[in-house]
């Protein structure tokens, strides 16, 4: 079976860089599947799973946000944030859900750049709470 190599890079360190045969990524236009062969492409993702395929080996990682670059051999992922689901505290993300949902049911005296911070926080932690929990 042809493999592919995934790189996921955050500001912080490289936190995956392994042969695949597979990746499943949610763009801004929808959701990706990407195969060895696949057409270059760059385009930013959503604040969602990324699913890894490796024989019969399958890994989730909740990425907040970032770009994808797909290169004739290679896929870059340039996330804001990834983690593996051993890797999630469950509790702290849980926690900044409810503060974020409470940042968004008091909207009175919220800016627009306020309301939209708390969105983006509250669908990193869903996210992660999603990752965690499969």
């Amino acid at each position: 079976m042809s493999t592919f190599l995934l790189e996921i890079v955050t500001p912080e360190r490289l936190v995956y860089s392994e042969q695949v045969n597979s990746i499943t990524a949610r763009g801004i236009e929808g959701e990706l599947g990407i195969l060895p062969g696949h057409i270059p492409m760059v385009t930013p993702l959503q604040i969602a799973p990324i699913y890894i395929h490796n024989g019969k080996e399958n890994k989730r990682v909740a990425i907040g946000g970032g770009f994808i670059e797909v290169r004739k051999d290679k896929v870059v992922v340039l996330a804001e944030s990834a983690e593996f689901p051993e890797s999630i505290d469950v509790d702290r993300a849980r926690a900044a859900k409810e503060r974020a949902e409470r940042r968004l049911a008091s909207q009175s005296n919220q800016d627009h750049f306020d309301h939209r911070r708390a969105e983006i926080a509250l669908q990193k932690a869903v996210n992660r709470i999603n990752v965690f929990g499969k």
